[in-house]
């Protein structure tokens, strides 16, 4: 049966208690971070004055996401998703602790403030893979989308004001308490998690293994459409838009020299904009397609850089700041809620770290690309290149349409029968497995019926098969074999278990093409490796 239409209000995933004590927890936790954000920054503008460093902080904080999302969401898939964020909270408490101790003890340097950023960037990678992949576990399908926008709420209430808290806490009491709060806002995090009971899952195979499941999950981003028009979109986004998250703490700070409170107030106005953004969101998805309602965050986005180019009043830089905020959750709730529903059940995780090692893949290389050349050609001129190249990626993205996937119906079909296995022991359920399909079509649809598979191959490739190819019979005009390879029976097994409704829609399209009472010939082959012997003797010397 088809999923409900999305629920139109914002706040509609919070009627769900499991989901309304994860949101609460989850906004405290950010709340910390961004109160820690103003810690960090402080400390380093106090330590240097070099636009790189100061920039390098925002690095530090993205690149482990970029470097561990692929076997952070491996794992979150393999693994007890609840148990691993347990873990992942306890380290990320555990480095805050540090950081406490350090600073509080002016034993910080620039080079120990990035490592512990950066540790403490260990635990966001391997936190937002599976925190991102629970929520449709907790929220039905018709919640989901206000879920993800909640989640975006979260971040941006604790961006509005965890700055202008941290401001206040640096000017009264210093950077330290910062760090302090941080870690204490993790405990709720793990308590919510200690109490939710995730529901079981029904599937019977043993699990995979860490190395594999990485593969499998690369191979499915790859072989997805869905996948690779979101990964397109948020590429294009995320590297130059990282330029005022990089870059705004140098123009606040050195440039137009404000104080602790008023940098506080200026983050603060991009979270005050990406709450604004998020209450209108289900007002701006009626009005708009979300291809074009990306566009139009990525074309108020490239206005807010322009903006920040001509001016340094700090009134004009906050309404900026502002427009920034909203135009940021337009387009990342929009490309959020494509992620989400482009990946089924088995294999989110590790689609959704593919998604964040794009995002934040980007924004450390975009943090590190404005900080480099702000330093070499000043902020205005850094500002004004990243907002030229969000226009162009923003005019490009439009080949990467979202909107023909978003009624993709991913949940179990369970319409394969169970292969039948006889006269091989266990140990032979990890050979090589081989599939074929026998179709037997009229010749004049040959062309026809070659652009349906070709949807079919891309399913079998993106579920697991390593080759895929299609033989003709020489002999007999129509008679099509195709052909897939799997790793092993096991994982052949898997993908009986993977295929989705519009897997089914797909596989009908194909065997309308299929002559005959019965339906296509499914065979399944164990591939036997052949002993290569020497032949004849050895030869002497002549």
């Amino acid at each position: 049966m088809a999923e409900p239409p999305a629920t139109e209000s914002a706040w509609a995933a919070l009627a769900t208690p499991a989901f309304r004590a994860l949101w609460i927890a989850a906004l405290v936790s950010n709340l910390g971070t961004w109160i820690q954000d103003v810690g960090e920054v402080w400390t380093m503008t106090s330590l240097t004055s070099s636009p790189f460093l100061i920039a390098l902080v925002e690095t530090a904080t993205t690149f482990p996401v970029f470097a561990l999302a692929i076997p952070a969401g491996a794992i979150a898939d393999v693994l007890d998703r609840r148990r691993f964020l347990l873990v992942s909270q306890g380290w990320m408490l555990a480095v805050a602790l540090v950081m406490f101790a350090v600073v509080g003890l002016g034993a910080m340097s620039t080079t120990l403030l990035l490592l512990l950023i950066a540790l403490l960037g260990v635990g966001t990678a391997l936190t937002l893979p599976a925190l991102s992949a629970i929520i449709p576990e907790i929220v039905p399908r018709s919640q989901l989308s206000s879920a993800v926008t909640l989640n975006g709420i979260t971040v941006n209430v604790a961006r509005a004001l965890g700055p202008a808290i941290g401001g206040l806490l640096v000017a009264a009491v210093g950077p330290a308490a910062t760090f302090g709060l941080n870690a204490l806002s993790f405990v709720g995090m793990i308590v919510v998690l200690s109490l939710w009971r995730r529901p079981v899952s029904g599937g019977t195979l043993p699990p995979e293994d860490v190395v594999g499941a990485m593969r499998v999950g690369v191979r499915y981003v790859r072989h997805a459409p869905a996948m690779r028009a979101v990964l397109a979109r948020v590429a294009g986004f995320a590297f130059p838009a990282s330029a005022i998250f990089a870059l705004l703490p140098v123009l606040a700070r050195i440039e137009m020299g404000v104080d602790a409170a008023q940098y506080g107030v200026l983050l603060g106005s991009l979270g005050a904009g990406a709450i604004a953004g998020a209450v209108g969101l289900p007002r701006l998805r009626r009005l708009l397609p979300i291809d074009r309602l990306a566009a139009a965050g990525g074309l108020l986005f490239a206005g807010v850089l322009g903006i920040l180019v001509v001016t340094r009043n700090v009134v004009l830089v906050g309404a900026a700041a502002f427009l920034g905020g909203f135009a940021w959750i337009a387009v990342l709730a929009t490309l959020n809620v494509a992620a989400q529903t482009a990946a089924p059940a088995w294999v989110r995780a590790r689609a959704l770290a593919v998604y964040l090692l794009v995002f934040f893949g980007g924004y450390a290389l975009g943090a590190f690309a404005w900080g480099a050349l702000a330093t070499r050609v000043g902020l205005s001129d850094a500002f004004a290149v990243a907002g030229g190249v969000l226009l162009l990626t923003t005019a490009a993205s439009g080949r990467y349409r979202l909107s023909p996937h978003a009624s993709l119906d991913l949940s179990p079909s369970l319409h394969w029968p169970e292969p039948i296995l006889r006269g091989y022991g266990p140990e032979d359920i990890q050979r090589p497995a081989k599939v074929t399909v026998e179709y037997r079509i009229d010749p004049i649809r040959t062309a026809e019926f070659l652009e349906a598979i070709g949807d079919q191959r891309r399913m079998r490739l993106r579920d697991g098969a390593l080759r895929w190819d299609l033989a003709a019979d020489a002999a007999e005009p129509g008679r099509f074999v195709e052909s897939y390879d799997v790793e092993s029976w096991t994982e052949h097994l898997r993908q009986h278990e993977r295929v989705t409704v519009s897997d089914r829609q797909v596989e009908q399209r194909v065997q309308q093409f299929h002559l005959g009472p019965d339906a296509p010939t499914v065979r399944h082959f164990l591939v036997h490796a052949v002993p290569s012997k020497r032949s004849g003797p050895k030869s002497g010397k002549d």
